[in-house]
């Protein structure tokens, strides 16, 4: 007597997509498992997918079976591949729960199950989704929709401070927020500059047309690039002070300045301006006497140029200074 094999198992393939990479950008596994596949199913008649898998002559058909009928399609080894609706970042939890359902109680022989990803989100994609929720926020929300650069200036200053703050009480949860709170800051004001007309700043000159979030991260590559040449190009570095030279060289160059003076900005805190200034002064080598003139602000300006040159920040020097001070006032107040 004679015994038949049983019938091979079947396999049921839930085929998933990210959806920050451009539709029909598949693996070769995917495509080869799309090709051979007996069936291959998506309940989202709009998925963005399902134009280029039928250029590339794979019939898609629009069904959401139950596991238990997924199941039984995969009978005498066939293969089955399910595409989850776009927008999941995983897959129908409603199949899977039912597959899981099924397989837990033994009385089902289940058809092999596999989970095959199509495509893969690269490091830096949910700025992606980033970009596209302000996108909407710009849109629809009546604040963000009637925002201007200048009216948004004041919050970059505050969250930089915010960030500053992080860093300087260690605290790497505040850290990770306040970062983002910094890069919305600059996609939201990348998003304002991708309309034509800023009625509020606009000067008419040439340059001023929209740009967009794209333009701002190229532009960004393009000069980092460019400033290290050691890494990107043939010139040598093997210290910090080597790479600083590289900067310089590189940055004038660019900037074309007439004075060491120009791009420092006037409205930044002024323990940082004067060392900001004091350090264009010493890279240059120029001899420049401090202004002979009494007062508190020539006095801390002498500070800050002492401070700079021994290799400190009085900008960060006062500040702790400050918060241990502030400590020193809740001390005497009783709080501990």
């Amino acid at each position: 007597m004679t015994h038949e094999a049983p019938a091979a198992p079947g396999r049921i393939v839930l085929l998933t997509a990210s959806h920050r990479v451009a539709p029909g950008l598949l693996s070769w596994p995917a495509w080869q498992t799309l090709h051979a596949a007996d069936r291959v199913l998506c309940a989202d008649a709009g998925h963005p997918q399902l134009p280029y898998l039928r250029e590339a002559g794979i019939a898609v058909e629009h069904a959401a079976p139950g596991a238990g009928e997924l199941v039984a399609e995969c009978e005498g080894g066939r293969t089955v591949v399910v595409i989850p609706s776009a927008g999941q970042d995983g897959t129908d939890s409603a199949l899977t729960d039912g597959l899981a359902r099924l397989a837990g109680s033994g009385r089902t022989r289940m058809p092999d199950l596999e989970l095959l990803p199509g495509s893969y989100d690269l490091p830096g994609a949910r700025l992606l989704d980033l970009v596209q929720v302000m996108d909407r926020i710009r849109n629809e929300c009546p604040w963000s929709s009637t925002r201007t650069h200048r009216g948004l200036a004041k919050y970059a200053i505050e969250e930089a401070y915010e960030l500053v703050e992080a860093i300087e009480d260690g605290d790497r949860a505040e850290l990770r927020e306040e970062l983002g709170d910094v890069l919305l800051q600059v996609v939201f004001h990348a998003r304002i500059a991708e309309e034509a007309e800023e009625t509020e700043e606009g000067t008419g000159e040439e340059g001023d047309g929209p740009f967009s979030i794209d333009d701002v991260a190229g532009t960004i590559v393009e000069k980092l690039i460019h400033r290290h040449p050691h890494v990107f190009g043939g010139e040598s570095a093997h210290t910090p002070e080597d790479v600083k030279a590289h900067w310089l060289r590189t940055k004038a160059a660019e900037k074309r300045r007439d004075s060491v003076t120009d791009g420092v900005p006037l409205t930044q805190p002024a323990l940082a301006l004067a060392a900001k200034l004091a350090g264009r002064v010493r890279t240059a080598g120029l001899a420049v006497d401090l202004p002979v003139t009494e007062g508190f602000g020539y006095e801390l300006l002498a500070l800050a140029v002492r401070a700079e040159a021994a290799g400190a920040d009085p900008e960060t020097e006062l500040r702790a200074a400050s918060r241990a001070y502030r400590d020193a006032i809740r001390a005497a107040e009783g709080h501990g």
